[in-house]
């Protein structure tokens, strides 16, 4: 007898109805047998249909036989595949008798693909049922869970299962592609060199060609230089061409995001915003300011430490409400791994090769550009050249074989305004002026310089960009010179 439940809006308790799977027994044997016959059929079902598509055990095994000795070149029929099934179980169905009987009651081999496609219909509907089931249990427990994280997993559950029925793209004929790369050669010429999204910065889409759907781009640094305020500039020039811009700050509080833009704005500094050390004057250009940023295709989500799951179920809704052309994490260490319940014994190097590889995931799904910025080792304080390398990535070299490209953002000045020269023992005044002198020769050079250093890029050339870059505005702009000082262009 089943459970009575209580529905909302109902005042009295009824029983809860019988769930009964929805399967077709009939073209999963319909299916095999056609397969046993004539095994080139299989080519008509192969894009979309797997194993755990039946719903019969047997059958999930008997397919899997098929697909791996048509794939060693062999003859699939019930003769040779008698041995994968000797002791298996399959003598519950019938045993070798049973794979004669499936090729004997075949009706027709061009059913085939119908066939499959009712299979996979059915696989749908139970596991959107298995799923739900799975979800109300889960929400009519004692100790409820997160009800924001219930529904992120509905979501990301509900997308694996139209994931996997999408049919692959499969070989296709090069006349196909060649009119694809004609399109993407005509949008690139037509925008002066860049077919994707400008950053905004002119010499960075010089070297990148701009942001192209589906690919994820790693800025990564040491603290201090200025990676978010780069990835937030970024994000609002995105944003002002007409784009709707995700940013997920799992360090930042979105208010300091949006201090952030607004410095950039009015030049005005984020920490004397934070500190109301404003004065009239300055209040009236942040209120105009706002106003402006208000306009923006600008979204932020300061969920601290969320999954890649929950970050592209979020993602995925912002694009129905709203539309999607970039996403920026910030920063790629501070996302928790996918189901962690189950990674009580992995490393930290396993955990961030997940990470790495389920943003790519995210990017081809989503079809935009991902920014993700990541942290870097220590490695590189302990050289005299502090220009970071795609070997000092922090924790796993799978970003860096991930990634569609890795920039790094350098900033000489940091190191240099640290290392002002001390006299030495024994060294006279003259020495030491002449040295003095030297450095700040270099400083001045290098003040409000940041040096943007493309060292993988899959589909371009490497190189660095230099950039302004006024850190107590969080402005990032392309770099002129007046005099050897670094202006804004």
């Amino acid at each position: 007898m089943s459970e009575p439940i209580l529905f909302p809006g109902v005042t009295r308790s009824v029983p809860a109805p019988t769930i009964v799977l929805p399967v077709n027994y009939e073209a999963e044997q319909g299916l095999l047998g056609a397969l046993l016959v004539n095994n080139g059929a299989l080519e008509r079902v192969r894009d979309f249909l797997e194993p755990d598509h039946f719903a019969d055990p047997a059958h999930q095994r008997i397919f899997d036989a098929i697909r791996k000795t048509v794939d060693k070149g062999h003859q699939a029929n019930p003769i040779t595949l008698n041995h994968f099934f000797q002791g298996d179980g399959l003598a519950e169905v019938g045993g070798a008798q049973y794979l004669v009987k499936l090729a004997a009651s075949v009706v027709a081999i061009v059913n085939a693909e119908d066939y499959g496609r009712t299979i996979l219909e059915h696989w749908e509907r139970r596991s959107a049922i298995t799923t739900m089931l799975e979800l109300i249990g889960r929400c009519t427990q004692p100790q409820i869970e997160d009800g924001e994280r219930l529904l992120e997993e509905a979501e990301e559950r509900f997308h694996q299962i139209a994931t996997r029925t999408e049919k692959r793209r499969g070989l296709i004929h090069v006349s196909v592609a060649v009119r694809s790369a004609l399109d993407q050669i005509e949008a690139a010429y037509k925008a002066g060199g860049s077919s994707g999204l400008s950053t905004g910065l002119m010499d960075v889409d010089g070297i990148l060609g701009g942001l192209h759907p589906g690919e994820v781009l790693i800025l990564a640094a040491r603290p201090s230089m200025g990676k978010t305020d780069l990835a937030v500039n970024i994000g609002a020039n995105v944003a002002r061409s007409g784009a709707v811009v995700g940013i997920f700050s799992l360090e930042m509080s979105a208010e300091e995001i949006t201090k952030r833009v607004l410095a950039r704005v009015t030049g005005i500094p984020a920490d004397k915003q934070r500190g109301g050390r404003v004065s009239h004057q300055e209040m009236m250009a942040l209120g105009r300011a706002a106003s402006e940023v208000e306009a923006l295709g600008l979204h932020i989500d300061d969920t601290p430490a969320p999954t890649v799951e929950a970050i592209s179920a979020r993602a995925r809704r912002l694009r129905r409400r709203h539309g999607l052309g970039l996403i920026v994490v910030d920063y790629l260490q501070l996302i928790t791994p996918g189901n962690s319940r189950n990674r009580r014994n992995a490393n930290r190097v396993e955990d961030v090769t997940e990470i790495s590889r389920s943003l790519k995931v995210m990017a081809k799904d989503l079809g935009v550009p991902v920014i993700a910025l990541s942290q870097l080792s220590r490695e590189v304080e302990k050289r005299e050249d502090k220009r970071p390398q795609l070997s000092d990535l922090r924790e796993s070299g799978a970003i860096e074989q991930d990634a569609d490209a890795v920039a790094f953002l350098f900033r000489e000045e940091y190191y240099l305004t640290r290392e002002e020269p001390k006299q030495k023992s024994g060294e006279s005044a003259m020495q030491f002026s002449m040295r003095l002198g030297d450095h700040e020769t270099r400083l001045k050079g290098v003040q409000n310089v940041a040096e943007v250093i493309v060292a993988k890029n899959r589909m371009g050339p490497t190189g660095t960009a230099k950039l302004l870059y006024l850190p107590a505005q969080s402005k990032f702009g392309n770099l002129a010179t007046q005099g050897g000082v670094a202006v804004g262009a």
